[in-house]
């Protein structure tokens, strides 16, 4: 679990500075979407289900770094779509670690070596490879031949540009677990760390038969990591987050811990799930309604174990509870005996679905925007005519 020291140390001095000024919700990473665009359709994605007026969107650098100096988190993650496609990346990212927030810029590589001119080595910068698993496996979930082995010469590129590198998977349901084993062999071969969650079970995405049940990601990481035992895996999650992955932490989610901020604002309540947006992040923090989301809470969130919720859970456990954290690290994961009780499902409110609703209101505004510019730009015109 070799998290860089003076990351791991910047980021636990944070913690320890929420805790003694009493905070009860803060953030841990900023999820910074600046575009939904992508160049790959994968059929568990949920973010690109999106009309072009909308995919064709875009924040500007500036209200990126808006965003990182409003929410305060000292970690940016830049998910999308696919990041690169923007034209400012390499400015949004060089104002991000001027800022020395550390950056993780999330790509499935397809651009990462044409784009690495754009970007400098820096111990607050890491590119995050989407990888779901060996070739085969891989390509297929993102519904393209080939991807893995340009996402792989990408990756080498950049560690020989002195960039660090890390993947993150997505694990899904029928992906074996003897299989995922050899994924993650492969990764220490390739001398990158790695992050695995379970995938969230989006509403929109193409393919909805593979997503994880609780029980079944609980099985799956124990055997995952029955398998690992003496084998030195690099991953970027803390050991209380993989422990909570094979059923022995009882946690409960942390939707507030990473905020996502994209083009239609900040999304509430949290990276996964959109039921609403506010203008600002004070708004956000102050009017959602916290108490009603979650597993147990609400029907969309019964099967999530993602670590955007339970990472800064885990993270705050690890503060709260350092023993338990140290306990943890030199046991290893535990992979036999008894589960931690399971969350009551019974009082979940039911699911709303409001994703078109949404998408109209956006597209009025940005219509409305539309409409305002071009009579802007034809009076302009007229009063130098005049």
């Amino acid at each position: 679990m070799a998290i860089p020291f003076f990351k791991e140390m910047r980021i636990g001095g944070y913690l320890i500075k929420q805790k003694l000024l009493g905070r009860k919700r803060y953030p841990l990473v900023l999820m910074l979407e600046p575009l939904f665009r992508c160049n790959l359709a994968c059929v568990g994605c949920g973010k690109i289900d999106y009309p072009d007026a909308i995919l064709n969107r875009r924040m500007t650098a500036q209200e990126c770094w808006d965003a990182a100096d409003e929410c305060g988190a000292p970690m940016v993650a830049i998910p999308g779509g696919e990041p690169l496609i923007h034209k400012e990346i390499g400015e949004i990212v060089r104002g991000l670690v001027a800022r020395k927030k550390f950056v993780s810029l999330c790509t499935n590589a397809l651009l990462l070596e044409k784009k690495l001119d754009l970007f400098e080595p820096s111990p607050y910068l890491f590119f995050s490879v989407h990888l779901d698993g060996l070739k085969d496996h891989h390509d297929k979930a993102v519904s393209q031949k080939g991807v893995f082995d340009r996402a792989v010469s990408a990756i080498k590129a950049a560690k020989a540009r002195g960039f660090t590198v890390n993947v993150n998977a997505t694990i899904f349901d029928g992906h074996p677990a003897e299989e995922i084993a050899k994924f993650l062999d492969f990764t220490t071969e390739l001398g990158v760390g790695v992050s695995m969650s379970p995938g969230y079970a989006y509403e929109r995405a193409p393919d909805q038969e593979h997503f994880l049940n609780r029980t079944k990601t609980k099985k799956l990481f124990r055997d995952v990591f029955a398998l690992g035992k003496g084998k030195k895996w690099n991953f970027m999650h803390s050991g209380l987050f993989l422990d909570f992955l094979a059923g022995n932490q009882e946690y409960e989610c942390t939707p507030w811990g990473m905020p996502a901020r994209n083009i239609f604002g900040w999304q509430k309540p949290c990276y996964l799930l959109g039921e609403g947006y506010a203008k600002t992040f004070k708004e956000l923090m102050d009017t959602t309604d916290w108490e009603t989301y979650g597993t147990g809470k609400y029907e969309k969130c019964a099967d999530c174990m993602a670590h955007c919720g339970y990472e800064p859970t885990a993270a705050t456990a690890a503060i709260n509870n350092p023993l338990k954290a140290m306990w943890v690290a030199l046991r290893g994961i535990k992979t036999t005996g008894p589960m931690a009780p399971e969350i009551d499902m019974s009082k979940q409110r039911p699911a709303q679905y409001i994703f078109a609703e949404q998408v109209q209101k956006k597209l009025s505004e940005i219509r409305r925007d539309e409409a305002e510019a071009a009579a802007a730009k034809q009076q302009a015109k007229a009063s130098t005519a005049a």
